[in-house]
């Protein structure tokens, strides 16, 4: 226990005893006990400077605390999923404005708050970023991923797919019904100067651009195709590959009978015999309208057109359609066969022939067939007299003879 010295001649005095109130009078008792003053605050804690700066350190911290609270918000707003219920196909006009993207989006269901969208907008300092288009809002996309969308430009990619064997007329045509595309086109492209394939656009593309890009396709595709052709080819130029390409692509839409057709032709050209093909035929009757709506008549084998060859030597004077890759590869490099004739099987394919006597068994197969399914059809209406029947070509044998339509019945003459 510790003790401290009293006054009782150096003896320790008790704590007990040192908290001890003496005694006191009653008029003592009774006075009030005297407080002592506050302390007063310095005059440096009173100086206006101080006080300012007080005010200013006070107002930064509300500020941050502010915008330390905004952040959050707005993080937890841009992950939120958004109000979209299934993907969304929406279309940004051209020269939009932020907020008048923010009520498209409103109005789509892809956001419910244009001023969150606006604000998060302004924030990224990407006002003039928004780019325009066709996109694609998937489920519940978060206000986040929208905007990124919009800066990233991620428009939607349509396919136009062009077959092969079109005429330039008949692509412009199904260019002209496309509704994504815009814009008219000038002219009718020559004949076999556009590759047929499918095309990635999006929606407001030019129609005159897409007729581009299939010009620059096709002159790439032909020279890479002409640099790897046959060596004995009887060819002395691209523009006739794409001639012959144009016949086989035409004549057969089987891939693995492409080489084989190319093979027959080349033939007939190094035996300097007419390729007799009937589509030369429909074309030089109609042109660029491409089919002919009904079988070729006995009378039109004969008549004279430039691109008839049944009637002129070797190839016409130019494509008869826009071949794919897959024909002028074919016709650069046919099968190493001595084949000179083809006729339809009846079954979408065809039957080849060396010699005009194993041709003539085969057409007479074919016949065959389509008698037995007139027999089994008597809904079909007996062919007018006026088409052509098979017939022998006076200066050469003939190759396989087909109808008006490529994707049609098949017939031989």
């Amino acid at each position: 226990m510790t003790f401290f010295q009293g006054s009782r001649g150096g003896q320790p005095t008790p704590p007990a005893e040192q908290n001890r109130v003496g005694p006191r009078s009653p008029r003592t008792a009774l006075a009030p006990e005297r407080v002592p003053a506050p302390k007063r605050r310095s005059q440096r804690a009173r100086h206006p400077i101080v006080m300012i700066g007080n005010a200013i350190l006070t107002f930064i911290v509300l500020i941050a605390i502010a915008v330390g609270a905004a952040i959050v918000i707005g993080k937890q707003r841009l992950e939120a999923p958004g109000p979209l219920g299934e993907d969304k196909l929406v279309n940004i006009p051209r020269g939009a404005g932020v907020r008048d993207i923010a009520d498209l989006l409103v109005k789509e269901g892809v956001i419910d708050q244009p001023w969150t969208f606006v604000g998060a907008v302004v924030v990224r300092k990407a006002r003039d970023d928004l780019k325009s288009g066709e996109y694609m809002f998937p489920k519940h996309a978060t206000l986040g991923d929208v905007i990124a969308t919009l800066l990233d430009g991620k428009v939607v990619q349509h396919a136009l797919t062009v077959p092969e064997g079109l005429t330039s007329e008949q692509v412009v045509h199904r260019l002209l019904e496309a509704d994504m595309l815009s814009g008219n086109i000038r002219e009718i492209p020559r004949e076999g100067s556009l590759l047929p394939e499918t095309y990635k656009v999006v929606r407001g593309t030019a129609r005159e651009q897409v007729i581009q890009r299939m010009h620059q396709a096709q002159r790439r595709v032909v020279q890479e195709v002409w640099e790897r052709r046959m060596a004995d080819l009887p060819l002395r130029t691209p523009d006739q590959l794409v001639a012959l390409a144009s016949i086989i692509e035409k004549e057969t839409g089987r891939p693995e009978e492409r080489t084989r057709v190319a093979a027959v032709f080349v033939n007939r050209l190094k035996q300097r015999m007419r390729l007799q093909s009937d589509p030369t035929i429909i074309y030089g009757l109609v042109g660029g309208k491409g089919t002919l709506g009904r079988p070729i008549l006995k009378s039109e084998i004969e008549q004279p057109t430039p691109y008839n060859t049944y009637v002129i030597d070797g190839l016409p004077p130019g494509p008869i359609a826009n071949p794919g890759r897959a024909a002028l590869e074919a016709a650069a490099n046919p099968a190493r066969t001595k084949e000179l004739y083809f006729v339809a099987d009846g079954a979408g394919g065809h039957l080849f022939a060396e010699t005009l006597d194993q041709h003539q068994r085969n057409v007479a197969k074919l016949r065959s067939i389509e008698r037995s399914q007139r027999e089994n059809d008597t809904d079909v209406d007996a062919p007018p007299e006026t088409a052509a029947t098979p017939s022998t070509p006076r200066s050469a044998p003939a190759p396989r003879r087909r109808s008006s339509e490529q994707s049609g019945g098949r017939s031989t003459r």
